[in-house]
């Protein structure tokens, strides 16, 4: 909330007349002030830490409402991944409609101050609830990172120890972690005992990795539709009727119309109907339904490039290529399909990998759980710079860039081609570490949605 608030005062500054100004061939030019530069970056950074640290902590909040112990509130618990996401993407599809207009229209002033308005009333509302939460009681002592420590000491101690010391160590560790039937355990068995607990844990999260890391060319695909897909939408004529332009990225709202409307059908018709042919509560696990997801990704990007190909001929046969700025007779419709695409894929994929990441870490680790799936997103945003970086060096050395400014000059449809065939491999590798995947416990097979 105070993020949006500083982002909203800083358009005032903006505006305010504090601007350094200089003479060129064109006009005059003028920047805002290295202060008022230094502060929207400050109100960007405090938005994006405190999105670090809500996002993965709410959700497993929510979901820590439900007793696992109670079999009709496990199955909730399942179908509360959905509907979190549901209110999410509604949240997203009115803000993309509506704040898109307000800010091309009205203002980035009252852009930015709508969010932090509607912030600070959900702040109110959740405060209220206060007394009504459950909470969930951990009997780890010390943090995750104070562990580690205490764990990395006692491995450096083993290491410098003789082959005597270790084999003495090993049995003191084995009789601490044994079953006791005396009242009394002594500072360093309990210590011994933290340690292999950490060690136990870190397994637990490491044979998460495989899964983590064939998820990456997903998040880079999923990145084009916030980038890419709104530069082709500018180019389009995106009228309706005689006096409304829509906003290129508004065009992003089809993603969340289609999760709201998805989302209830697939908890409501596809899980009843899978569930009958695979005798599972869930229809089908986890792991398939994130799998289901990249494969709509790989059509999403498919399509994504044939759109492409035919922007690119439009703007040939017009004699529109050196006009990036004149509309292409090419309505914007033609780009819903790979946004609805995208839309279908977050319902399987999205809400899978939450699940996924929230149920398989250790109890004690649900908010880290979420933060590696929330890690998938932002390491494949840097992945998407980065292979965008390498691609217009190469390709600009050779000519003309893949990227140019003048999309028509362009070569998009290749990136989205080069992305489809990546999406292709990262499915493969996915469906083997799928496979051979072990879920930590026999019921979290049945942890998608439950009708």
């Amino acid at each position: 909330m105070q993020g949006l608030g500083m982002l909203a005062f800083s358009t005032f500054l903006s505006s305010g007349g504090h601007h350094q100004c200089t003479t060129t061939a064109g006009g005059q030019a003028c920047a805002p002030s290295t202060l008022q530069v230094a502060f929207f970056y400050a109100s960007l950074y405090i938005v994006a830490v405190a999105q670090g640290g809500h996002k993965p902590c709410v959700q497993a909040f929510g979901a820590d409402q439900f007793d696992q112990s109670d079999p009709k509130e496990s199955v909730s618990r399942s179908s509360f991944f959905n509907w979190w996401y549901f209110g999410m993407c509604a949240g997203t599809a009115v803000t993309l409609v509506l704040l898109s207009y307000v800010q091309d229209n009205i203002g980035w002033g009252l852009g930015f101050g709508i969010p932090c308005a509607v912030m600070a009333a959900a702040l109110a509302v959740f405060l209220l609830g206060t007394r009504t939460y459950r909470y969930y009681v951990t009997n780890a002592k010390g943090g995750l990172f104070a562990r580690a420590a205490e764990a990395f000491a006692e491995w450096r101690s083993r290491r410098k120890a003789g082959p005597l010391e270790q084999a003495s160590q090993e049995r003191d560790r084995a009789a601490a972690e044994a079953p006791r039937f005396s009242a009394g355990v002594d500072e360093e068995d309990q210590a011994v005992v933290s340690n292999a607990g950490f060690v136990k844990e870190a397994k637990a999260i490491l044979r998460l990795f495989p899964i983590w890391a064939t998820c990456l060319i997903y998040a880079v695909a999923f990145a084009q539709s916030s980038t890419f897909f709104t530069k082709q939408a500018a180019t389009l004529d995106r009228r309706i009727g005689d006096h409304f332009k829509v906003p290129p990225a508004a065009l992003q709202s089809f993603i969340s119309i289609t999760i709201v409307v998805f989302i209830p059908i697939y908890d409501r018709v596809i899980v009843p109907v899978s569930r009958r042919y695979s005798g599972k509560p869930s229809g089908i696990t986890m792991l398939q339904r994130i799998g289901a997801g990249m494969f709509l990704s790989l059509l999403s990007m498919v399509i994504a490039a044939l759109v492409e190909t035919r922007r690119l001929r439009v703007a040939r046969d017009t004699g529109l290529v050196d006009k990036p700025n004149v509309p292409l007779p090419m309505s914007l419709w033609w780009m819903v399909p790979q946004y609805v695409l995208f839309g279908a894929a977050d319902v399987f994929t999205m809400v899978g990998l939450q699940e996924f990441f929230y149920d398989q870490v250790p109890d004690k680790l649900r908010s880290l759980g979420l933060a590696l799936y929330l890690s998938i997103f932002g390491v494949g945003s840097f992945i998407s710079s980065a292979l965008v970086s390498v691609i217009d060096r190469a390709t600009t050395a050779r000519g003309q860039s893949w990227f140019s400014n003048n999309l028509n000059r362009g070569h998009v449809d290749y990136f989205y081609w080069l992305l489809a065939a990546l999406s292709a491999l990262e499915l493969l590798a996915y469906v083997f570490f799928a496979v051979i995947y072990k879920y930590k416990n026999k019921g979290a097979v049945h942890a998608s949605v439950a009708g």
